[in-house]
């Protein structure tokens, strides 16, 4: 893990000592690094689905992707029909050209069963299940929500294809950190992974993997393929799921626990981290890498920690020092925040993004 360090986020931003990392997190730091320089051209596919109000939302999550990542990007954007003229216009004014493409699809569902895959849980949510068959010539994908913010390059997340092991097929966080308020392992009515379940707003996915194994099950003593578990999961487990597809996601891993990568929570971190109590320590001791404000906390007054991250993320302009016109505010707003339990904790929210940002001023100063 990282050792903990203190830093007046502008006027000794430059001071990080040297030794910030300990041994572990300089060969994890290592292992990212070597792997992007054994694969420099390889392009990274982010996979996200937007339905409704989430158009300013996801394109704030886009941004953040943008500002730190290395290696190009490829977004893959599911939205409904009326949303795609509005993406188009805002995405071709982004001004990295070359760094970023993207592709926008119409929400597609088997056709026999589109209603009832429609409304499981939210609208459109249960997309996700169906990426590994809509994009067949996609090797690997990083599936995020619409209320994900990336804090460090997608880069980093990415570079955990290259530590799964040879049943490994995806990466995801626990669902909690914290038995005693976890959600499945309290209240649910079907299987589930592990101790507290798992979270699919943040799924890394080998996607040819996905297609090619064949998933033990408690259906059949058959094993079955992606394309042919989905339905029958649904069908015995519609009057007992609460999450809709996060659900049938844990009900399959529960049955194939070796066939999942499971990273720290700092890289999905989420409300229930901070809410009652710091309880995500690896955040503690790094910073948090990937911030999903789930349950809307980025629009309403209820965890203003998380609701500053995000609206400096919003309106920062490609261009403008990040230093000054996004941490060096951000601090600000963030110390208005001590009198909740998340913003107690608030340097968690700033820590990797001040890494970050030196990193990335770094590399362009290499780079001249």
């Amino acid at each position: 893990r990282c050792k903990n360090f203190s830093v007046s986020f502008w006027n000794s931003y430059w001071m990080l000592p040297s030794d910030v990392c300990g041994m572990n997190c300089f060969w994890e730091a290592a292992f990212r690094y070597d792997y992007a320089k054994r694969h420099p051209s390889e392009k990274m596919h982010l996979a996200v689905v937007a339905c409704g109000e989430r158009l300013e939302e996801t394109v704030t999550m886009l941004r953040s992707a943008i500002i730190f990542s290395i290696r190009p990007l490829h977004f893959h954007i599911f939205a409904e029909d009326q949303l795609h003229e509005s993406f188009k216009d805002t995405l071709d004014k982004l001004p990295y050209e070359g760094k970023i493409n993207y592709t926008l699809y119409p929400i597609t569902f088997p056709t026999k069963s589109a209603a009832e895959w429609k409304k499981l849980f939210k609208p459109c949510a249960s997309q996700r299940l169906f990426l590994p068959l809509i994009l067949k010539n996609v090797d690997s994908l990083l599936y995020v929500d619409t209320d994900i913010l990336f804090l460090r390059p997608v880069d980093d997340i990415w570079s955990f294809l290259g530590k799964f092991n040879s049943t490994q097929i995806a990466a995801m966080a626990p669902e909690h950190e914290e038995p005693r308020i976890g959600w499945y392992n309290r209240f649910a009515r079907h299987p589930y992974y592990g101790v507290t379940g798992i979270n699919s707003g943040v799924m890394l996915m080998n996607m040819t993997r996905i297609r090619r194994k064949y998933f033990k099950n408690d259906m059949t003593p058959v094993r079955l393929q992606w394309g042919e578990i989905l339905m029958p999961l649904l069908k015995k487990y519609k009057l007992n799921i609460t999450w809709g597809d996060q659900d049938l996601l844990n009900i399959m891993f529960f049955h194939n626990p070796e066939s999942l990568y499971v990273f720290p929570c700092q890289w999905n971190y989420r409300p229930d981290h901070c809410i009652y109590g710091s309880n995500c320590k690896a955040a503690e001791e790094e910073g948090i890498f990937i911030l999903h404000g789930n349950r809307g906390v980025y629009h309403d007054d209820k965890q203003p920690t998380f609701r500053a991250v995000y609206e400096a993320i919003k309106n920062y302009s490609f261009g403008d020092d990040l230093v000054h016109s996004l941490l060096q505010p951000l601090e600000l707003e963030l110390q208005k925040t001590t009198h909740t339990y998340c913003g107690r904790v608030y340097k968690v929210f700033i820590k990797q993004l001040t890494k970050s940002i030196r990193d990335l001023y770094a590399r362009r100063s290499k780079g001249r």
